[in-house]
């Protein structure tokens, strides 16, 4: 299964052989509750939804940062897969709001849940990058319970 022809249509880099749907679509949740593995609340520091305390509410780069630190999370270098770590991507449009959040799975490939779409399973964090998403601006780890 894939996403609709139209929803393709909003990620020009994201070819059909590079993922997979992992879920139905749900608005139950969202990127930046999910790339936290939350799947019953949307994280959304601009609305009524769930926003870690104490983190700024705005949508920045540096409050996105802050809400995954507040995880355990610190900011790193490579989005290549450690062994011992889980790693998140941040996406940040142009004009510097945030856009977007990934998290990487085990196998090295990423999940993301696309807005009320579906989660998909990607194999590059480039497949998302463009004027819808922006593009990764950040990468934070935190050593994994496994």
């Amino acid at each position: 299964m894939y996403l609709t022809p139209f929803q393709e249509s909003y990620f020009p880099n994201l070819h059909r052989s590079d993922y997979r749907l992992t879920s139905p679509e749900t608005d139950e949740y969202n990127c930046f509750a999910w790339a936290a593995h939350i799947n019953d609340n949307r994280w959304d520091p601009t609305n009524n939804w769930y926003w870690p305390i104490g983190v700024p509410r705005s949508v920045t780069l540096p409050s996105a940062q802050a809400a995954y630190e507040s995880l355990g999370f610190e900011l790193c270098t490579s989005d290549a897969l450690e062994n011992g770590y889980e790693k998140i991507a941040i996406y940040v449009k142009d004009d510097g709001q945030l856009a977007h959040a990934a998290r990487q799975l085990a196998n090295g490939s990423w999940t993301s849940k696309l807005g009320d779409w579906p989660d998909i399973e990607h194999a590059t964090l480039t497949a998302l990058e463009g004027s819808y998403y922006g593009h990764v601006e950040a990468i934070l780890r935190r050593h994994s319970d496994g």
